[in-house]
């Protein structure tokens, strides 16, 4: 086929079609989305009925746009992280994505070396590759079940993903020199890691408030093209952190969190929007990394890729998340078990795998196919039942249907749910007493496992979870609370 540009569109547009129906489908018979999207890919490469083309030689485009999608993906999840809801969580996320990444990553790594011809370096680089959670997919599948958590393991596990790739980024390009024989010392290695990853928090601090300051200042005729400003703030962070050295991932991600929080014009249009944007990187990505795969590669290593998924998911995973959570307070076995299965890999782990392959490392090929293999099986696996755990561990609130479709028609309010609590300011007044502000609405209170739809005269008992429809959550809290 002659490459032009009505080619170029046609088969893109036939793949995003394509995608689209199929994670229809998917939504439908509880299978996430985005195995369909890479299976669309895999059937239209070289290997497939499509015959496209895109093989290893592609992987440097195929990582530029991993870095574009990985970046929209990760802004989009921090504009929908709200700060009250990390802040209880915040000291276990960071633990988990910083030493839980490297306790994973060790205990791949020597699992890899004793089943495998690999050496200490190569086997390491893979734990490290396939050592993070993908933020990819636990937004999509969180956000698409519209599963909503208790202990706040929702905030935790979404904060977790979005913030564990640069550390994983970090050890595979540590090991990927190593193997390249651009050696580093053990302290040059810490020097390294955690210069990178001070300078992207704070340069994702800085950038999140003069992004929050552009976007009120800079008048715009058309409300549409805020958005297109906020696109270009975020390419802006990733790019001016990679060049002072640090981690744009990790500054990508805390710039949306702090945008995400701050009280900014056309809120609405912007957030709606990188909901959008995000939908069609997860599409573009998971099918160019569709495309770039050999299936007869990925299944050449399909017992070596069971063991290792076997061991990520009941040894490595569990292990690292005990040894990271077992001293901080309020934390189940339920809920260590829940967060240990909820450790997806995904499409970040098959972008840091393209670094092996385009350095020339010897095993570069087998990385890729493992990493692919075992990333396919931990979102078929772990992505399609993590619904049916919630709910087996009593770890899920359900919502009644009329209550999640009033909060999807609200578009200019936001819910929350508050716990009234024994001599709190809510604790036996009913509701018409309870001098709330004119914009909030109580809508459902859950009492003993049961809902009830509120009314003037109702009268609130320790206990009664409230959800709350608003438009300024956190003084609604400030108020309540």
């Amino acid at each position: 086929m002659v490459i032009t540009a009505q080619n170029v569109l046609l088969i893109v547009s036939l793949l995003l079609f394509l995608a689209i129906l199929a994670g229809q489908t998917s939504y439908k018979y509880g299978v996430p989305a985005l195995i369909l999207f890479l299976g669309v890919g895999m059937l239209a490469g070289s290997e497939g009925i499509g015959h496209i083309q895109f093989d290893y030689e592609n992987a440097s485009t195929a990582q530029f746009i991993g870095t574009i999608a990985l970046c929209i993906i990760l802004y989009s999840g921090g504009l929908d992280t709200k700060w009250h809801d990390i802040k209880p969580i915040l000291g276990k996320g960071v633990t988990l994505s910083t030493f839980g990444v490297v306790l994973t990553a060790a205990f791949i790594g020597i699992f890899v070396y004793l089943i495998t011809d690999f050496t200490w370096a190569e086997s390491f680089l893979l734990g490290s590759v396939v050592s993070s959670t993908d933020a990819a997919a636990v937004f999509n599948i969180l956000n698409s079940k519209k599963l909503s958590l208790k202990n706040n393991l929702k905030p935790l596990l979404e904060f977790e993903s979005g913030s564990n790739d640069p550390m994983a980024f970090l050890l595979t390009t540590l090991f990927v020199g190593m193997l390249g024989m651009q050696s580093l010392s053990v302290w040059q290695a810490i020097l390294t890691l955690v210069w990178q990853l001070s300078l992207g928090a704070v340069l994702g601090f800085v950038m999140g408030k003069a992004s929050t300051i552009s976007i009120n200042r800079i008048k715009i005729g058309h409300s549409g093209l805020y958005p297109v400003l906020v696109l270009a703030l975020v390419f802006l962070t990733y790019s001016i952190t990679n060049a002072f050295g640090g981690n744009g991932f990790l500054a990508v991600y805390i710039c949306g969190i702090f945008v995400g929080n701050k009280k900014v014009v056309h809120r609405q249009t912007i957030m709606s929007s990188f909901d959008g944007y995000a939908w069609l990187m997860q599409l573009a990505l998971f099918l160019t990394l569709g495309l770039l795969v050999y299936p007869s590669h990925v299944w050449s290593v399909k017992w070596t890729g069971l063991l290792i998924s076997a061991f990520i998911i009941l040894v490595a995973r569990p292990l690292a998340v005990l040894l990271c959570l077992l001293f901080f307070k309020k934390t189940d076995a339920k809920s260590l078990v829940f967060i240990s299965w909820v450790g997806l890999r995904g499409a970040a782990p098959i972008v840091f795998a393209t670094y092996p392959l385009l350095a020339g490392v010897a095993v570069g090929d087998q990385v890729f196919s493992l990493v692919f293999f075992i990333s396919f099986l931990s979102m078929v696996l772990q992505g399609s039942t993590i619904p049916w755990l919630a709910y087996k561990l009593h770890l899920a609130i359900s919502l009644p249907p009329s209550l999640l479709a009033r909060r999807d028609l609200d578009t200019k309010t936001e819910m929350i749910e508050i716990v009234v609590l024994k001599g709190s300011l809510l604790d036996g007044k009913k509701l018409v007493d309870a001098n709330l502000p004119d914009d909030v609405r109580i809508t459902m209170i859950m009492r003993k496992g049961e809902y009830i739809v509120p009314y003037g005269q109702t009268c609130l008992e320790p206990r009664d979870h409230l959800f709350i429809l608003c438009k300024n959550p956190e003084e609604v809290r400030q108020f309540l609370e």
